[in-house]
This record gives structure tokens, C-alpha cells and sequence, in this order.
């Protein structure tokens, strides 16, 4: 492989990657399926491609091109070299709004496609779920179809010129009348003209196979789309014309309730002439939470359009009248839109848990029947799933009769394959029986390839593979992939991880402690590689800011997945890859919740780098930050806060401090108060309030950073009627919750000191050892907090979330450990729940700022969201991350990316804001980060109540 390494590089001005990592990420694809290619190319143009193909044909390598990396079965993977065209070939070539098509470049993204055609009132019709980031040579290659295929057809129906190389570097442009058909395949084809006339089931979504009834004269003798779906077994897309769509100018959505699935199967098909532009369905064992559904037990999300928006929403009110439902809700509205589409285009990743939290597997992702037979079929699905013992649910293109489903398949024991492969064949044959398609819209690949006999017969199948010859005699693009398949349970991703489970340190409580099964969460949709934010999400600020695989959740995971397998990564816990890739994840918990599959990179990183360091040096910044506690509580102690700050002050020697603590030069060291939250608390005298009795926990950054954040919250939490404690700092058992403070000479003698941590420095940087102890002697101090009901109120996000997640699931054997994680509330939902009568001081000003990410994803901010429009603070707090996420943005070598993630949405909203506008940053990182990029004075929630209150602006106590 050297020899083939070295004249790619000469011969490819592109990137040329045979390193472990290149290969490692793409392994896999969205499918069950692994195979190790040799090495990645990401062409540069179509000139590299085309010195691709010359390499690797004198070499005998395969050649497979990707796109996103999402495909279900199997065709994105491959054992030779893989073209990547995300990185350079992703452009939109041009854009005619008049002629309606846009010429475009196979890595293009289609969200960007949609966003430059949008001004024109035109869209691509086709639209995966994955349209944040799938390609459209991807889709090309797939003929994908998406939830408007009632309406605008698959994407071959949207094709018009494609120009592709055949595998011996041969350039064509392909078009209808024959353009652009490599010799012999008229020849072929008209031989065949009773087959190809015959031979292939009339339905809206037949992919499986080559599409060889488009080459039918009275069909227009279509190369272009029958090119469409041969999944880069024919040739290579380098550009292609498409057409676009005029999109309507409003949209309505109706949300029709049915009893169960059948019934919604069984009146999808009656809805079409009522020209709809989508009709999906899914049943209630797909859905998280129905409540923001009409009453039922399945849905159909039925979609019209109109010139206006009451054009559009009649149209819907008469799909409703016409439809025999149990309830029903039609949206106008475009963000609760949004919202209730997410619930269906997330279901690709839901579906890949049962309730029961067991895993689910792709496979048969998407086979298709007649509409009007698809309520028969389901049923009868559901009875073969019962009689293999297996579960599944089903959703998906109701309309088109297109079923997504993932199913329990046992994929890791060879009991479980051989279930697989029964079921498989069995399920074939059902699909053919109500004359359907073994693939509706992801294509055969591995998964179904081989079952292709079923469907079209032997005679059929061999004139693919008489095809496949023409295009391509070698057999050097993507082989064993719907000609000559591989066996479909073959080359499982399953198969090479280790079947005992792994020594970690963390619970990993939804995957049965097992770190190997919560790896396998990941399976490749991707939602981690979209380019921007959207809304309040977070997930991957990262792959945003660098457009690296490798720092996308996915790309990680894959490199987990493949240093347990041990097979491309050979050294486990000590890679190097890894940990590169491990690096940039800023541990914002992003995935935790945008994930479909709830991939959490923050805790796999601590555990990666727990092992990682184990009985090694440790990077300089773990020592700096991730002993952050030590060092303020020692300076707490000293009274060195004026001479560390003026220290901090003078060039040289921050200079010096910042160089021997990994601190990034670019970074100001912040000022540490002169006086602690703690030692205020002590000198302040007695507290009002005489409601219930809340615990205020005294934070790292609260306590020796911004101690008016906790002196706020008091004023606050007192003005609300609450009584307000500190955590104990004696280890007294017996005593009653105190201030922190002891009277009792006989306590002091026996009691044990300390203060209580969260341990989030020692998690990031993955001391674990170290966060164990903090923790154990933490929950020691609280057990006297533990035996009463008391809330502990936690005002920094990252220690609120550190406390609520990640304390229950390292010290899992601890049960003190998930008390103390139910008691602790924020800031906001202490006053929702334990001050419901109070309001707050009416400010009547525009806010603007950052949702902290780690309240997004693990603490939740509807509480927030109400005690803000209590308070008259109007305006949506901005998503994504701050980007100084903790020690990330402070360490050296990270300031670039933690700068491009404030710049992506938090730094043009503070820019973009009203000068009245109130500031609002609850975490002191993204504070310091406006402070320090921005120069802007972020404040905690607390802050802003507390000045309202002062300015006598109470507002009115419920009677």
C-alpha cells in the first residue's frame, strides 16, 4: 500500500489519507455493516478523481465514493480507497431561478442547496431527514426520496444531466435519448426491451436494483435516471443538473390522530388526491412525549401548501374533514411546525432504542408496498416480528407505503445472525408478496442485495450484473454491492467489538454499564455534522468550527468503536488518535440531548482520558484547571487574592504562569474576588425569610470568582420567602442542616472539615480517581441535607448539571449518590417549585445572551423561560456554546476554536442586540468569554432580579 499511497499522492493535488484515523473514520456508515478501506481521497476536483481511478486500476483497489456517511445499508463503506467529497467537491455551481435547476457538485450538503434556492421561491423536492447533512451525490447514488415524494417524486425524478466517470476514467454526460450511455448498454437494453417492460414492479418507491425500465424509449431513454440508485457501482458523479421545485408559498400542518397503525396505514392512500405534500405516519412506541400530538395512538403529519397561509390551512381543514380520525391539530404556525417535524425526522435515531431501552438495528429500513396494500402488509409485518420474537417500529412514507423500521435484531451472538438472516428471507418474500420493493428509498447495498433474487428472479439479476459489466469490466467501483453481493450478514460493525464488558469507571446506566454497548449508541445519522445551529441546539460546536469528521460526536464515536475492536487502532486506551480527536470536544453535553441516540462524547471523554493518563504525566491544564478547587480554596485560605491578582496583572509574570499551567497565551487570567461568597455568608447576620428551607450550594466559581452572583441569589431566594442555608463544612452525623457554621465544642473535636464540590474540573479533564474522592467526602457533608426534604439550589449550570448526571453515574454504587442528584435544582426551578406565589420584579427589558449548554442539555430551561417572561426580560436566548466551556477555551492550543464558537451565534447576538438589552450568561464561562472576546458584562439571572428588587420594583405576592 505504500506504492499505492505515494503516486496517489503525486498524481492528486487533493488530500491523500492512509493514516489510521482517515481510514478508522470511515469504516462505517449509517448501516450494520464495517469494512477497512486502504486509504481517503478528498479530490479536488474532477481531474483528481479521474487520477484516482487510473491509480487504483492499476493497482486492483477498489474505489468507493461517499458523501455523508449516512447510508443505511452498507454502500458507503468499502476495503479499497474511499473518495470523500465533502471536504472540496460540495460546491453549488450555479443556480438558474428562471430554468429552474442548479448545477451542483456531489459532496453539496442539500440544506445549502435549499438555503441558496430559497430566496427564489424554489427548493429541491426530495428531503431525507438527514438533509442537514447528507449529499446530493449521496442522494444521487441512493435515489433518496424524503417526506415530499408524494408530491415532488424521488430524486432520480429530479434529475436531468449527470456527469460521471466510468471506472477506466472515461468522462460521460448523461441525459435522456441515449446521451452519454457508455458502449454496449443500448445494445444491451434493447435486447431486453420485454424484460425491462415487464420485469419491474410499478411503484412510487422502487430503488432496489438498477433502474434499467428509464432506458425504455417510450421512457425517453433516461441514462441520467437510470444511472439514479446504482449506489457508485456504475460510475463516479463529479457534477450533476438538477431540477427545482417551486415552493409553496405557506404551509399548514395537519397532525391526524388515529386509534392505532393500521387504521392511519389504511387512510394514508385515501389522502392523496387531496394532493398533500407529505403523509407520514408513525405509531405511539416511536414517541417520546405525545403531548404536543392530537389524541391517538398513531399520527399522519399530512402537509399542504398554498399562496397564503389561509389557503394553505383550508386545505388542510378539508384533509382533516375527509380523513376518519380520533383527533386532530392543524398548525400554521412555523416554529411549532418545526417542532412537531422533529419529532418525526428524530424517529431515525429513536427508533434505535426500545422503550425497555434494548437496542435496534437497522436492516430493513425501508422497504415498500403498494399504498393502498400498506395496512395489510404492516399487519402482517407485525405478525413475523411476533413470530421471530423480535420488536420493531415501524414509521415512515405512509403515503408512498415506504416503512422505516429498526428492529432488536441480536446482532453479537451467532444465535442472534442466524434470527437475522431467517428473518430477512422471510421478510423478502412477504415485501414481494403484496408487490412491493425490497428498498423504498435507501438503496439495497449489503443489507438486501442479496435477496434481489426474490424480488426480480435470476434472469433479471444477471442482467444487472451484464450491466454492471458494461459500465464498469473491472469491477473496481464499490463491488460487492448490488451485483455479486456480499452476504447480508457478513462483515457486522458487531463483530469485532469485545464480547466481555470493558473496566470503566462510569455507571452507564442506560446501557447496562457496559462502555462497548455505549458506544454502539452511535449509529452514523449524523446529526452532529450539520454546519449550522439551528434554534436552541447545541450538538457539535466543534465539527461547526473545524469541519473535521474526526470532531464531530459521529467521528469520535467511530474512532471508540475502532480502538475497542483493536484492529485499524492497535494501542486502546493509550491512541494518540483518539485522543487528538478527544481533544476538541469542548464536553458541552450537546450530544446528550441532540443526539437522537443521546451519544454522551463529554462522559466517554473523561473516561478516555482517565485511562488514558492512568499512572502518567498528565497535560500541564489538568493540573492548573482540573485542580482548580485546590488551588482557590488554598489562595481562600492564604489571603493572596490581591497579590495573585496583581501578579496576574504584570505581563511577564502571567506570561510565565500561563506557560507553565497550559493556559493559552491569548487568554487574561480572571480576577479571583477579594472576598469569598462563603466569608460574606458568615458576616452577614441573620437571613430573612420564613418559607421552606433551601440549600445554597457555594460553587467553585460562585465562591471565589463571582461571589455577587450567590449574594444576588440570596437577596432573591430571601425576597421569595425562602430561608436560606449553606451546605455543612463539618462532618457531624446527628447534626441538623446548619449554615456551615458549629456551636458545639464535642462536634468540633470529633467533626471532620470541608467544603463541597461538584467535582466537574477533575471530570473534564478526566481525574476520575481524584473526582471519586471529592465526591465520596461531598456526600458525607450532605448527609445531613440528604435527611431532610431541602432542594439544594446550584447556580452554576456546568456544576448543576455535573451534580444531577454525572455524580449518580460515577459513584453508581453510592445511593447517596442519585439522593443527592434528585434534590438539585436550579436557580429558576427552586423558585417555580418552592416560591410558586412570588413574582418577580417587572423589568420590561429586552434580553439577549446564550442558554448555557449544559442546562440545554441535561438541566432543561423551561423554568428559566418563565421566570424571564415573569420578569418582563422579552427576547430567545441564543443556542450553540459560548465556547470556553470550562478549562477548554482556557487551554493552550484551543483559543481559535473556542473563539469561532462564540462567533457563531452568542457574539452576533450580544452584537445585534438593543443597547437596553440585559445581558443574561448564568455560567461564569460565558460570562468571561464575552468579557474577555466581546467586552461585554454578561450577569447571572439571579443578578438581574436582584438589582430589579433593589430598585423597588417587587412585584405583586399572590394572596
Amino acid at each position: 500500500m505504500s506504492d499505492l499511497e505515494a503516486e496517489l499522492r503525486k498524481a492528486v493535488r487533493g488530500d491523500v489519507g492512509f493514516d489510521v484515523t482517515s481510514r478508522a473514520l470511515v469504516t462505517m456508515d449509517a448501516s450494520n455493516y464495517r469494512r477497512v478501506p486502504v486509504g481517503v481521497v478528498a479530490p479536488r476536483d474532477a481531474q483528481d478523481v479521474a487520477a484516482v481511478l487510473e491509480v487504483c486500476r492499476a493497482h486492483g483497489v477498489p474505489v468507493v465514493a461517499r458523501g455523508g456517511g449516512t447510508s443505511i445499508a452498507g454502500q458507503a463503506t468499502g476495503t479499497g480507497v474511499v473518495l470523500d467529497f465533502t471536504r472540496y467537491m460540495n460546491r453549488l455551481v450555479a443556480l438558474d431561478a428562471d430554468a429552474r435547476t442548479a448545477v451542483v457538485q456531489p459532496g453539496l450538503v442539500l440544506d445549502r442547496l435549499q438555503e441558496a434556492a430559497a430566496p427564489h421561491g424554489l427548493r429541491f423536492g426530495p428531503d431525507p431527514s438527514t438533509h442537514s447533512r447528507c449529499t446530493l451525490g449521496g442522494m444521487i447514488g441512493n435515489n433518496s426520496c424524503g417526506s415530499h415524494s408524494v408530491a415532488w417524486g424521488t430524486t432520480a425524478d429530479n434529475v436531468r444531466e449527470l456527469d460521471v466517470l466510468t471506472a477506466r476514467g472515461q468522462p460521460l454526460r448523461l441525459g435522456q435519448g441515449w446521451a452519454g450511455a457508455p458502449d454496449g448498454l443500448r445494445a444491451l437494453a434493447e435486447g431486453e426491451l420485454a424484460r425491462l417492460r415487464t420485469g419491474f414492479p410499478e411503484l412510487p418507491r422502487r430503488i432496489s436494483g438498477y433502474a434499467l425500465d428509464a432506458l425504455l424509449p417510450e421512457k425517453g431513454a433516461d441514462v441520467a435516471r437510470s444511472f439514479c440508485g446504482s449506489e457508485g457501482t456504475l460510475g463516479v458523479l463529479t457534477e450533476a443538473v438538477v431540477s427545482l421545485v417551486e415552493a409553496p408559498r405557506a404551509r399548514a400542518l395537519a397532525v391526524l390522530g388515529y386509534a392505532d397503525e393500521g387504521a392511519a396505514a389504511e387512510s394514508a392512500a385515501g389522502l392523496l388526491p387531496y394532493g398533500p405534500l407529505t403523509v407520514e405516519g408513525m405509531a405511539a412506541d416511536l414517541v417520546r412525549s405525545a403531548a404536543e400530538l392530537p389524541r391517538g395512538g398513531a399520527w399522519l403529519f399530512v402537509e399542504t401548501g398554498g399562496e397564503s397561509a389561509g389557503e394553505a390551512r383550508a386545505r388542510a381543514e378539508t384533509i382533516v374533514r375527509a380523513a376518519d380520525v380520533v383527533d386532530a391539530r392543524v398548525v400554521t404556525d412555523g416554529a411549532a411546525q418545526r417542532a412537531l417535524w422533529r419529532i418525526r425526522e428524530d424517529a431515525s435515531g429513536t427508533a434505535t432504542r426500545m422503550p425497555d431501552g434494548t437496542e435496534a438495528w437497522p436492516g430493513w429500513e425501508d422497504c415498500a408496498v403498494p399504498p393502498a396494500r400498506l395496512g395489510a402488509y404492516l399487519r402482517d409485518f407485525r405478525a413475523l416480528l411476533t413470530a421471530h420474537g423480535l420488536r420493531g417500529a415501524p414509521y415512515g412514507h405512509f403515503g408512498d407505503g415506504c416503512i422505516h423500521v429498526r428492529i432488536d435484531f441480536d446482532l453479537l451472538t451467532e444465535a442472534g445472525v442466524g434470527r437475522f438472516r431467517r428473518f430477512s428471507e422471510e421478510l423478502a418474500d412477504l415485501v414481494v408478496a403484496y408487490g412491493g420493493s425490497l428498498s423504498g428509498e435507501h438503496g439495497d447495498g449489503q443489507a438486501r442485495a442479496e435477496l434481489l433474487p426474490r424480488m426480480y428472479g435470476d434472469e433479471t439479476v444477471a442482467l444487472f450484473e451484464r450491466v454492471k459489466a458494461v459500465w464498469d469490466p473491472d469491477d473496481l467501483l464499490n463491488p460487492g454491492m448490488l451485483v455479486r453481493p456480499a452476504p447480508l450478514d457478513s462483515g457486522l460493525r458487531f463483530a469485532v467489538l469485545p464480547r466481555e464488558p470493558v473496566d470503566v469507571a462510569f455507571g452507564y446506566p442506560g446501557d447496562g454499564g457496559d462502555f462497548t454497548a455505549a458506544v454502539r449508541r452511535c449509529v452514523g445519522v449524523a446529526k452532529c455534522r450539520t454546519t449550522t445551529a439551528s434554534g436552541p441546539a447545541v450538538m457539535c460546536p466543534s465539527y461547526r468550527a473545524t469541519g473535521e469528521e474526526r470532531h464531530s460526536t459521529r467521528g469520535r464515536a467511530r474512532l471508540l468503536h475502532e480502538m475497542l475492536a483493536g484492529e485499524v487502532i492497535t494501542d486502546g486506551w493509550r491512541s494518540e488518535e483518539v485522543r487528538e480527536a478527544l481533544d476538541l470536544c469542548l464536553s458541552c453535553k450537546g450530544c446528550r440531548s441532540d443526539c437522537p441516540v443521546e451519544v454522551d462524547m463529554a462522559t466517554y471523554k473523561a473516561e478516555f482520558l482517565h485511562h488514558h493518563y492512568a499512572g502518567r504525566r498528565r497535560p500541564a491544564a489538568h493540573y492548573s484547571m482540573g485542580r482548580l478547587p485546590v488551588w482557590l480554596r488554598w489562595v481562600s485560605r492564604t489571603r493572596t487574592a490581591p497579590l495573585v491578582n496583581a501578579l496576574a496583572g504584570v505581563r511577564p509574570w502571567a506570561w510565565v504562569a500561563k506557560r507553565v499551567g497550559g493556559i493559552a497565551v491569548e487568554r487574561d487570567i480572571p480576577r479571583l474576588a477579594g472576598e469569598t461568597f462563603s466569608r460574606w455568608w458568615r458576616g452577614r447576620g441573620p437571613g430573612g425569610g420564613s418559607g421552606d428551607l433551601v440549600v445554597l450550594w457555594p460553587d467553585t466559581f460562585t465562591e471565589h470568582l463571582s461571589p455577587s452572583v450567590g449574594r444576588a441569589a440570596v437577596r432573591v431566594l430571601e425576597a421569595a420567602g425562602l430561608r436560606v442555608a449553606l451546605p455543612p463544612t463539618l462532618r457531624m452525623r446527628g447534626r441538623p442542616v446548619g449554615d456551615g457554621r458549629s456551636r458545639s465544642a464535642a462536634a468540633l473535636l470529633t467533626a471532620r472539615r470541608g467544603r463541597v464540590c461538584c467535582g466537574l474540573t477533575y471530570v473534564s479533564t478526566g481525574q476520575l480517581d481524584h473526582a471519586r474522592v471529592v465526591l465520596r467526602r461531598t456526600l458525607d457533608l450532605m448527609e445531613p441535607v440528604l435527611e431532610t426534604d431541602a432542594p439544594v439550589v446550584v447556580l452554576e449550570p456546568s456544576c448543576a448539571a455535573a451534580l444531577r448526571s454525572d455524580l449518580p453515574e460515577l459513584l453508581h454504587d453510592d445511593p447517596r449518590a442519585a439522593r443527592l442528584a434528585a434534590r438539585v435544582l436550579t436557580f429558576a426551578e427552586t423558585l417555580e417549585r418552592h416560591a410558586p406565589g412570588w413574582r418577580p420584579p417587572r423589568l420590561d427589558r429586552p434580553a439577549v445572551g446564550q442558554t448555557h449548554c449544559h442546562q440545554h442539555a441535561v438541566l432543561g430551561d423551561t423554568a428559566d423561560r418563565g421566570l424571564r417572561e415573569a420578569a418582563g426580560l422579552d427576547g430567545e436566548l441564543a443556542g450553540g456554546c459560548c465556547g470556553l466551556a470550562g478549562n477548554f477555551g482556557f487551554e493552550e492550543g484551543h483559543f481559535e476554536v473556542s473563539a469561532t464558537c462564540a462567533e457563531e451565534q452568542l457574539l452576533p447576538s450580544v452584537r445585534a442586540a438593543d443597547p437596553s438589552a440585559v445581558v443574561l450568561a448564568d455560567g461564569f464561562s460565558c460570562r468571561t468569554q464575552l468579557e474577555q472576546l466581546a467586552g461585554v458584562r454578561g450577569r447571572h439571572l439571579a443578578e438581574v432580579l436582584a438589582e430589579g428588587l433593589d430598585e423597588g420594583l417587587d412585584g405583586p405576592r399572590e394572596r
